[in-house]
């Protein structure tokens, strides 16, 4: 079932993120094409900008609007109908794109976009609480990890098939772009064959025997009461808000530091230079080395399947080293890896083996974010929100991501322009701070119930207050206090 939901989840950003860049000098050949052939005239190069920065973001808008009504479909209807209805949005999205070059309209590719941008931010949410919620207690950060490992399984994907002599190719782009169906198409057929999460069943649908089953499926045969036992717990303290809405959940003081945690680790995933400056210096400095392009391109292609590895080895580690562990020591190798990338980048002129030397750096980052900032974060978001207040959680964890990804890819090329390879100290920064914060008040998730994870949150929430007793809300009908 982790592949199954892999492939229709977090393999799709990875897959769109790398694919859109092996296609952008065919598609905008082709708007200018079509332009000519409607207009009698090429067009300007300032709309053709415009055009394709429209079909880049797009994308992103798209994520966003699908992050806004996640939460409310996914309590409504379950996260295995969710996704299944989200694979034929992709599929229509495939469609669009596919037939876009026949159709000779570059408006199916922005339709396309946007549709493909609502079915991965529907992915990006629904995969982890899916997965995090039909991963037994023991086993819960491997299958919680595993969707950074399909993340990145779909970037190396996305870069093999755009080589030229696969779909990168001027006559082939089109169905490169709609590749993303195949996935679709394969988790629709196979997903209707596993259950819906246990907790899902017990905490929503009050079906124990539908529960028991599901565990039995996905667990195998045997006497899973003790985690029944945790459900009920969970069900009973939250008995009395049901699901809370995206107001509620950020008035709640019991969940105030949660809600710290999870901003603070969507801010630094968009801010630690991954996405938008690593693979842009990868080139850069590949450039100064002396490489030619062909070269470049599979060179850059190695980059990727270090991270699909280092990602791998993250879901073996990640039971044994604990999500904290994993966290402040990747964030603080990162922010030395990037003080030292900013010395090499700015000397890579000087000495023919320098940009050598940036290049093993780059390599050596990205593994490090792969072995455990990327892989933890994905389980930590899951782990510290309960089921009622997962869902208004991810849809604000969610929103984040997609606009901070909007806003970096916007605002970057700028930044850059200005900044030059010194803007690796404004991620130095961010990392080593994000570390601080992750050391000192993150509680270790590693072998806990959730509310044995609430409960130790409960100890910053409520420093000098009363702290509701969750272990006695389940015996009792009221609320008791003690004093820390």
């Amino acid at each position: 079932m982790i592949f199954v939901l892999g492939i229709g989840g977090t393999f799709q950003i990875g897959f769109q993120v790398s694919m859109i860049t092996y296609t952008s000098m065919h598609v905008k050949s082709f708007i200018n094409e079509t332009w000519l052939e409607r207009y009698d005239s090429p067009i300007q190069s300032e709309n053709l900008l415009l055009l394709w920065s429209f079909i880049v973001s797009i994308f992103g808008i798209g994520g966003i609007l699908a992050s806004m009504s996640s939460g409310y479909l996914s309590v409504k209807y379950g996260k295995k109908k969710c996704l299944m209805g989200n694979n034929l949005l992709m599929l229509v999205s495939a469609l669009f794109l596919g037939f876009s070059r026949m159709a000779r309209s570059f408006e199916m590719i922005l339709i396309g976009r946007l549709l493909c941008g609502m079915s991965a931010g529907f992915a990006l949410l629904l995969h982890p609480q899916y997965i995090g919620e039909i991963s037994p207690k023991k086993l819960r950060g491997f299958g919680n990890s595993t969707t950074a490992v399909f993340w990145a399984l779909g970037k190396s994907i996305g870069q093999v098939m755009g080589q030229r002599e696969l779909l990168g190719s001027k006559s082939l782009w089109p169905m490169l772009m709609a590749l993303g169906g195949i996935p679709a198409l394969a988790q629709l057929v196979t997903l209707p064959f596993f259950p819906e999460s246990p907790p899902y069943f017990l905490i929503h649908k009050g079906d124990e025997e539908g529960c028991m089953k599901a565990m039995n499926q996905l667990w195998g045969e045997g006497h899973h009461q003790v985690e029944i036992d945790e459900m009920l717990k969970e069900k009973s303290a939250m008995k009395n808000t049901k699901v809370m809405s995206i107001l509620e959940l950020l008035k709640e003081a019991s969940f105030r530091w949660q809600l710290y945690t999870l901003i603070s680790l969507s801010f630094t995933i968009q801010l630690s230079g991954i996405n938008a400056v690593i693979y842009f210096y990868a080139l850069d400095v590949l450039h100064t080395a002396g490489f030619d392009q062909d070269t470049i391109s599979y060179m850059s292609l190695g980059i990727g399947f270090c991270e699909l590895i280092s990602a791998i080895f993250c879901t073996v580690i990640i039971d044994r080293c604990g999500r904290k562990v994993l966290l402040w020591c990747g964030y603080w190798i990162m922010a030395f890896l990037a003080a030292i990338l900013t010395v090499t980048i700015s000397l890579q002129d000087w000495f023919f083996w320098v940009p050598y030397c940036s290049l093993g750096l780059i390599i050596i980052y990205v593994s490090c974010f792969a072995i455990g900032p990327a892989g933890a974060t994905s389980s930590v978001r899951v782990e510290i929100f309960d089921q009622s207040s997962r869902p208004p959680a991810f849809v604000i964890g969610g929103s984040l991501n997609w606009t901070g990804l909007f806003v970096i890819g916007m605002t970057f090329p700028f930044i850059v322009e200005s900044l030059g390879p010194f803007c690796f100290l404004i991620f130095m920064g961010v990392l080593f701070i994000s570390g601080i914060s992750i050391y000192l008040f993150l509680p270790e998730t590693k072998g806990k119930s959730v509310m044995e994870i609430r409960e130790e949150f409960n100890k910053l929430n409520f420093r000098k207050k009363c702290v509701p007793d969750i272990e006695k809300n389940f015996t009792e009908d009221y609320t008791f206090c003690t004093k820390l």
